[in-house]
């Protein structure tokens, strides 16, 4: 008899093995795409047949973007603490935002609840292009234009994050609630000690879809903001490429920017993926 999950590989778990392995070879070949061009030299970059490997890699695509970026007057480092800023406070703040509306549309009783789960499901249809002039408005007459406010509160409103919370705590037993309230614990309590420990994967995973949403965010840096020093590096990196004037140059600027743009999210999975399978394993939920 063949254990499900085995504490070593077993050799009937070869040929599933061997899928796998090729699986991710295949999947990892667009990470490795990307690592590789930004270290091309233009002769590689505009090679015909291309190349999927560097052959003779270089920093001169760096050096660019740090030449660039010290001519346009602002260091590159500006740039990325507003980005940073920017992701760190959207992360806290949805996190504290979704899980608070999840708790009450899941398990609190209120007048009007359905109305608003129908809404949060009927927001799921709208793209940012969609509400951008209802944005720009609202910006404005919350006087939060050009501010580091403007990066941050129009994306607060995150009705996936809302909607994959909601789900989760759904599947919490009323009776572990009931159970906490007869120890003498208000919602504040069954919030904060009950529920958000039992939705870690949720959490964990709305946390990496809010970094992704803001990271590569350029909508607020464009519509909301004048001033240069208040702009984030997806802004900035798009703007470089376009404005570089050489296409030698923008083709080794693009390659840069991809990279930059994307390392951090895959960083950021490759830590938080062990810690959403762990709590998956603890959760408690039967």
């Amino acid at each position: 008899m063949v254990k499900i999950n085995p504490d070593k590989l077993h050799r009937d778990q070869t040929g599933f093995h061997l899928v796998l392995a090729v699986l991710s070879l295949f999947m990892a070949l667009p990470i490795v795409f990307i690592i590789n061009n930004s270290f091309k030299p233009f002769t590689e970059l505009f090679a015909y047949p291309p190349r999927f490997f560097v052959s003779q890699p270089t920093l001169e695509n760096f050096r660019l973007l740090v030449h660039f970026s010290t001519e346009s007057g602002l260091p590159l480092s500006r740039y990325v603490f507003n980005s940073l800023l920017a992701a760190i406070a959207v992360i806290l703040l949805t996190l504290a935002v979704s899980s608070l509306a999840a708790f009450a549309l899941s398990k609190l009783t209120f007048k009007g609840k359905d109305t608003f789960n129908r809404i949060n499901t009927l927001a799921l249809m709208f793209v940012p292009i969609a509400v951008a002039i209802p944005r720009f408005l609202i910006i404005e007459k919350m006087g939060i234009f050009n501010t580091y406010l403007a990066h941050i509160v129009p994306l607060l409103a995150m009705p996936i994050g809302i909607f994959l919370l909601k789900q989760f705590m759904d599947q919490v037993p009323d009776d572990l609630i009931e159970a906490s309230k007869m120890d003498g614990g208000g919602n504040w309590r069954v919030y904060w000690s009950v529920m958000l420990p039992l939705v870690k994967p949720a959490l964990v995973t709305v946390a990496i879809l809010t970094f992704q949403a803001t990271w590569g965010n350029v909508e607020s840096s464009a519509n909301f903001m004048n001033d240069e020093s208040l702009r984030t590096l997806p802004f900035y990196l798009n703007t470089l490429v376009a404005q570089s004037g050489n296409i030698v140059a923008g083709a080794g600027l693009s390659a840069v920017a991809g990279m930059i743009l994307f390392v951090p999210n895959l960083v950021l999975f490759i830590i938080l993926q062990n810690k959403v399978m762990d709590s998956m394993a603890h959760t408690g939920i039967k």
